[in-house]
């Protein structure tokens, strides 16, 4: 468990929230042009309204707007790995968010929002996983490719200078926390490098 951090930290939490909050939402977006089931279909427009909330309720505490996108993102277009990239990326927004509550109680409601995303993708991997053999493998071996870049991103998530003396633990922290969620699903076997 990571301490709260200090109020200096805040605002740059609250811009990594910003720009995570940005990406979920081009994510989001450019998931529904893919083949998936009717229910995630559903889902991913509700969680399309809620991610252009957060990111407008961040651009108001920040002062700033996020950069606009004019093309979306180039997404899996497998289900089996679309879902592990959406899995693994709103596990990162959860983990960020509960480092945000901490300087910022009143944002607690983006918490729940978050636990609510992760918990509708961690049931859609297991669904997946369920169907064991080839499906269950694709997952896993998408899991083994996404968790090989989570570090690289999560420095560029902690890289300002206010987190500097808490960096090393944040970071630890966080890789740990996407750890135990991805192996207690069972999408990462054994030990993680």
């Amino acid at each position: 468990m990571i301490h709260p951090l200090p109020s200096s930290c805040e605002r740059a939490i609250l811009e990594q929230f910003l720009k995570a909050e940005a990406m979920a939402l081009w994510a989001v977006r450019s998931a529904q042009v893919q083949e998936v089931p009717p229910a995630v279909l559903q889902f991913l427009r509700r969680h399309e309204e809620e991610e252009a909330e957060h990111l407008k309720q961040f651009e108001l505490l920040l002062g700033t707007s996020s950069h606009g996108k004019s093309a979306l993102p180039r997404m899996p277009s497998q289900w089996r790995v679309l879902a592990v990239h959406l899995y693994g990326y709103e596990t990162l927004g959860l983990e960020f968010a509960r480092l945000l509550v901490g300087l910022r109680s009143d944002l607690t409601s983006i918490l729940e929002d978050e636990e609510v995303h992760v918990g509708f993708f961690e049931d859609e991997v297991r669904t997946i996983l369920a169907r064991s053999g080839s499906v269950a493998d694709g997952a896993r071996q998408a899991a083994q490719a996404w968790r090989k870049r989570l570090p690289r991103t999560v420095d560029r998530y902690l890289h300002d200078e206010s987190l500097a003396p808490f960096r090393d633990d944040l970071r630890r922290h966080i890789l740990d926390a996407i750890d135990r969620r991805f192996l207690a699903v069972g999408l990462l076997i054994g030990e993680v490098a």
